[in-house]
């Protein structure tokens, strides 16, 4: 191998990093128009059940399917909007503008309380607290710059609705043109798999995301009666706050019972915290793991199993090593991922008895 032969090479390899380079570095610049299409892709998926029984049961012509179908999102969503989005604003406004300094001497206040409990029966807390320094552990910006932040996306997420909409609206509309473009840039001899493989993903997508929505409307409910029972403030975006981390799964419930709790003494703090504090919290936490069980039971197994034809310890080892893999996000894409492999291999490789044994439900 001569150096000119080496040369090239070096400049094919050199010239290939960059493009990858730039192509990574256009799709970070343009990150918020992807998300705009993923989002429109899962609305496309939900709405898709829709638009079907209205063209083949009503017999409504394909656009005025779309319209009618996005009308009714639209108008659900905007009845969500006129229901709740006022009180949780309002309400995460009254946490959001807490203080930093204000919220640590709340917590430091909490801990001494917990302290005095402590010493009550006998068990010296302060020596504890002291060697552990646990609040200067804490980053008391969290609460109100994670509130801060969900308020500043549901108060500039006008343009990206009405994005999402239109792109929603061509994706529903020209669904078989997509298939015929698709078509004509497949191989031939694996068109049949690929369209079929896409025909099952839309089916089971579907059906998951649907049932995931289903399934934070339940849980968001329940932890509103919880909280509300209770007489805890600012119950609504509490609730909404501890059913939206529901989607990061099995992690999520316990990093919003610990909000709950801690939310519940602070609106608790000028309470006796033995007879008052305490109980409540206690009361609080016990509601949340009742709701947890009733999702755990009912809930999970019909979206996590169900909905994707898998089962529940099937589900929970691919969401365990997808979480250990890739972090939080690999939690949560982890069941539409691992759905999307099993039905592309069940097209592909059907004969293959360990993917026969796992796909044979789908």
């Amino acid at each position: 191998m001569n150096s000119k032969i080496i040369a090239k090479g070096i400049v094919k390899a050199f010239l290939i990093l960059c493009l990858f380079f730039l192509i990574g570095y256009f799709l970070y610049q343009i990150q918020t128009i992807l998300i705009y299409l993923v989002i429109s892709l899962i609305l496309t998926l939900i709405a898709s059940p829709l638009v079907t029984f209205l063209k083949n049961k009503l017999k409504f012509k394909n656009t005025l399917a779309v319209m009618f179908t996005l009308l009714f999102l639209v108008s659900i969503l905007l009845g969500l909007i006129m229901m709740f989005v006022p009180l949780i604003v309002s309400q995460g406004k009254n946490l959001s503008v807490l203080d930093t300094v204000s919220l640590e001497k709340s917590i430091v206040k909490l801990i001494g309380n917990f302290n005095v409990f402590l010493l009550d029966h006998n068990i010296n807390g302060s020596n504890m607290i002291r060697e552990s320094n646990v609040t200067s552990k804490i980053n008391f910006n969290f609460i109100p710059s994670f509130l801060n932040s969900v308020l500043a996306t549901l108060s500039s997420f006008g343009m990206g609705l009405a994005s999402v909409l239109f792109i929603t609206f061509f994706f529903l509309k020209d669904q078989a043109i997509f298939t015929s473009g698709i078509k004509k840039i497949l191989p031939d001899q694996h068109e049949d798999k690929i369209l079929n493989s896409i025909q099952k993903i839309n089916f089971l997508l579907s059906r998951y995301f649907i049932g995931l929505i289903i399934q934070l409307t339940i849980v968001f409910v329940l932890y509103l009666i919880v909280l509300l029972i209770f007489g805890i403030e600012n119950a609504f975006i509490i609730a909404f706050l501890c059913a939206l981390l529901n989607i990061i799964p099995y992690v999520g419930p316990l990093i919003g019972s610990l909000l709950a709790g801690i939310l519940t003494m602070i609106s608790n703090l000028n309470l006796n915290f033995q007879t008052e504090i305490l109980p409540t919290t206690l009361y609080v936490l016990l509601g949340f793991w009742i709701v947890q069980i009733i999702d755990n039971n009912l809930s999970q197994p019909i979206i996590f199993s169900k909905s994707v034809n898998s089962h529940p310890l099937e589900i929970f080892l691919v969401i365990l090593i997808s979480g250990f893999l890739f972090g939080i996000a690999g939690m949560i894409i982890a069941v539409p991922a691992y759905t999307i492999i099993k039905v592309i291999c069940k097209e592909f490789f059907p004969e293959n008895q360990i993917i026969k044994n796992l796909t044979k439900d789908i």
